[in-house]
């Protein structure tokens, strides 16, 4: 899996506001607070946890990674995060009404067992986000014409593996112990800085960061003079993302919300031509039993 040591503040800086692009979905998931508590797994440098206290939640974060921590302890000090993350949790069973995991199962070593342990520890409702084709498709075709050589991430074994579709996810969901998980995608779009970009790259953050860092001192010196030797200008990108899937009450709208196809500087290969210029991103849902309001039970955990 891929090593997020020390990039919090590039990551800060670029791909944290992509992924706070689930929260609308996410919310409209689990409804109105009430009073209810949250717990934030793999929350990066806080900014989700924000947006839930803000929301009216009662939250508790945690992450793994000390450089997000500090990033979040800086500009979000109001937000409770631990050093603590998957697969092992530090809360009892049953400990918060809800566990959001956005974007973390698809970066842990053990899947179904990191799973079962949200499930664990929540006694309402489950959430969980995981990219089907992430924006790693546009920085392939940066590196082809850059002429370096692509980065092949470390797989899975094949007991671990899942396949990244909505079926794929939900039978990992099942085999990990989640009842009726529900799942499928949606999708916003991400008006990306070229220049915040360009930091994710220089600061290590996943594939194309991994890429970057790989190269010689003297390769990457030739990467920054190119592109700095670019017209200056550049206008933000526009990145469409799919996402998420959740358990709808009679009264949730579940009709796509579609934009315009945005026009990308960056030919769309052969990920674009057969998916679209879009991330990918699936949200699975343990749905927890309702009142008619649409609020969990408290209490309610049913065991397989």
């Amino acid at each position: 899996m891929k090593d997020w040591a020390g990039v919090g503040e590039a990551y800060s800086a670029s791909y944290a506001a992509l992924c706070a692009g689930t929260l609308p979905a996410m919310q409209r998931a689990l409804g109105a607070p009430h009073g209810r508590s949250l717990l934030d797994v793999g929350a990066g440098d806080g900014r989700l946890a924000a947006a839930w206290a803000d929301a009216g939640w009662c939250v508790q974060a945690c992450e793994p990674e000390a450089s997000m921590r500090a990033v979040a302890h800086r500009d979000r000090p109001r937000v409770d995060m631990i050093d603590a993350g998957l697969p092992d949790l530090p809360f009892p069973d049953g400990a918060v009404d809800v566990v959001v995991a956005n974007f973390v199962l698809n970066h842990v070593d053990s899947p179904r067992r990191s799973a079962a342990e949200l499930r664990r520890v929540s006694r309402g409702a489950v959430v969980a986000t995981i990219w089907t084709l992430s924006p790693s498709w546009l920085w392939a075709d940066v590196a082809e014409r850059a002429g370096v050589a692509p980065l092949v991430g470390v797989k899975l074994p094949a007991d671990e593996d899942f396949e990244r579709t909505p079926d794929g996810f939900a039978r990992m969901l099942r085999d990990a112990g989640l009842e009726r998980p529900v799942v499928t995608e949606r999708r916003w779009t991400w008006n990306a800085d070229p220049n915040r970009l360009w930091r994710s790259v220089e600061g290590g953050v996943a594939g194309a960061g991994a890429l970057y860092t790989a190269l010689a001192p003297d390769e990457r010196r030739a990467r920054r003079r190119r592109r700095r030797s670019r017209p200056t200008g550049a206008r933000a990108v526009p990145v469409e993302s799919k996402g998420y899937g959740y358990p709808s009450p009679p009264h949730h709208d579940r009709q796509w919300c579609r934009r315009p196809r945005p026009l990308l500087p960056l030919a769309d290969r052969t990920a674009a031509r057969r998916h679209g210029p879009h991330g990918s991103v699936q949200l699975g849902v343990r749905p927890s039993q309702r009142r008619e309001d649409g609020v969990p039970h408290r209490g309610h955990r049913r065991r397989p």
